[in-house]
């Protein structure tokens, strides 16, 4: 096992630079899932780290040891890609020993590794089978057992889900995620759903633009957002952003509504206030946060999804499943202030 750093890591195609220095530090035995929307460069310092890219300026290190120039066999690292890459003509059994094909160690030791593997996979009933026979979670685990079998420091998996159906995607990720408490080593994982990473993460590294907007666990990106991108990127649906202008130890909404702040900013200041769906709830003492009309209704059986027209702003809230309000309806949502957050509406950085 082993940590993974990163340091004022740039990439460059030719005149264009994707990746502005991005700075990091994985710890030893690590989940970390970097995730973004395309373009963001999440996939390039994977790559990086894989030694598949050059680096155009900076320093990865791996172990302790820089790997700048070590080719990809060097660096004692395994990937997982999107297509599975798999050889139709192997067995299960070929494909997952093919990882040690240049390791010297003897048959009998191999075949043992191959075992082992297969066993922690749950894969050992179908280890003469041929791909074709395997359903696409199992293509998967092969893929996984091939990088596994070579017992690497760091595991890297370039988006290895999104070819699968949504419940193989359920499946798989709890399986990795067993997997990695299981064997210890150190995993980052790429992808651009951010359910993904919200459910398999120690921690989340998320990017925009070649920058790294906030690294942190689930829980501190979901619950303390850096800033307005990470705020709606996280968590399904969105927040809320609701625009206003600071007046005193409150908040004036452009939506007219006035809501008391904790502390107090600059008067005058514009602000953005965000609420999450599941933050807002009917009024009951006429302090409404958001006043509107019902515009859509979406049923999930045990929560209802309702869209609130006010204004130009659409607001979307959480009802009881059993009894949401009907379409048309006027409701009043108000929010904890203590659930609010503040962020500048120049920058987007978080003020509280």
């Amino acid at each position: 096992m082993a940590d993974v750093s990163l340091m004022k890591l740039v990439k460059a195609y030719d005149r264009t630079e994707v990746l502005h220095g991005i700075d990091l530090n994985i710890e030893d035995g690590e989940f970390v899932v970097f995730v973004g929307p395309s373009g963001c460069g999440k996939s390039t310092t994977l790559r990086l780290i894989a030694g598949l890219e050059e680096v155009t300026s900076g320093e990865i290190r791996i172990g302790g040891r820089v790997v700048n120039n070590l080719e990809p066999k060097e660096r004692d690292i395994a990937m997982v890609f999107q297509n599975y890459a798999i050889y139709p003509h192997m067995s299960v059994r070929k494909n997952i020993g093919f990882g040690l094909r240049t390791a010297k160690m003897p048959k009998s030791d191999k075949d043992k590794r191959i075992e082992e593997v297969a066993e922690i996979l749950d894969m050992s009933a179908l280890l003469d089978r041929k791909p074709s026979q395997l359903s696409g979670g199992q293509r998967q685990r092969v893929a996984i057992g091939r990088a596994m079998v070579r017992d690497p420091a760091v595991f890297l998996f370039d988006e290895p889900l999104s070819n699968l159906d949504a419940q193989l995607r359920t499946q798989m990720r709890l399986e990795i995620k067993k997997l990695h408490q299981r064997v210890g080593n150190t995993i980052i994982f790429v992808t651009h759903d951010q359910v993904e990473a919200m459910t398999m993460a120690d921690r989340i590294v998320i990017m925009k633009d070649g920058y790294i907007q906030q690294v942190g666990t689930p829980a501190e990106v979901y619950h303390k957002p850096a800033n307005t991108f990470v705020a709606q990127f996280i968590g399904a649906p969105s927040m809320n952003m609701l625009p206003g202008a600071v007046n005193g130890g409150s908040v004036r909404l452009d939506t007219g509504a006035e809501v008391a702040l904790g502390h107090r900013l600059e008067s005058g200041r514009r602000v953005v206030l965000g609420v999450r769906p599941e933050d807002l709830a009917p009024d009951i003492d006429g302090a409404a946060l958001v006043e509107g009309q019902v515009m859509v209704r979406e049923p999930l059986g045990h929560e209802t999804l309702i869209y609130v027209g006010a204004g130009d702003a659409e607001i979307i809230a959480k009802a009881d499943g059993r009894l949401p309000p009907e379409l048309g309806e006027t409701v009043s949502l108000t929010a904890d202030p203590a659930n609010i957050h503040v962020f500048d509406a120049a920058s987007g950085e978080a003020l509280t």
